[in-house]
């Protein structure tokens, strides 16, 4: 396994980014199988009615973890800029710990593809994903 790089050069606050997600951990990253594991704690103010965590949240959450797979995987070469993103919701998400597992598809030279899951703490599946990405240089220096 290979260390996530945390902040892309020439992205101050993605840290601060993360944790407005609610990132817990980044629980695994693999730059072999391009994947990328993130728990985060779903928290009571990101919730509507009914105590259901907010849609965008749900796919913030998957999308980051996508993200991560690709930077990983190209290890900080490239940076990923969303072009599409699918989600499709299988429950509702609750206040706690959800962990967002995500995979590269398919890596080209300009475009990658890649899909994900977000699941509660038991196991259960609360959202898929998938996404459409840019591939952009990172600035380096």
């Amino acid at each position: 396994m290979s260390e996530i790089i945390t902040q892309a050069p020439g992205t101050p606050g993605n840290d601060e980014l993360m944790k407005s997600l609610g990132l817990i951990e980044r629980v695994s990253m693999d730059a072999d199988e391009g994947r990328a594991v993130m728990a985060f704690e779903a928290r009571p103010e990101m919730c509507h009615s009914g105590n259901i965590v907010q849609g965008g949240f749900v796919t913030g959450w998957i999308d980051a973890a996508m993200a991560h797979a690709i930077i990983v995987k190209t290890e900080g070469a490239l940076l990923p800029l969303s072009l599409d993103i699918k989600i499709a919701f299988y429950a509702a998400a609750h206040p706690g710990r959800v962990v967002a597992e995500c995979w590269i598809e398919r890596l080209g030279k300009s475009t990658a593809f890649a899909e994900g899951s977000l699941k509660d703490e038991d196991g259960r599946l609360i959202a898929k994903g998938m996404s459409t990405i840019r591939l952009v240089p990172a600035r380096r220096g």
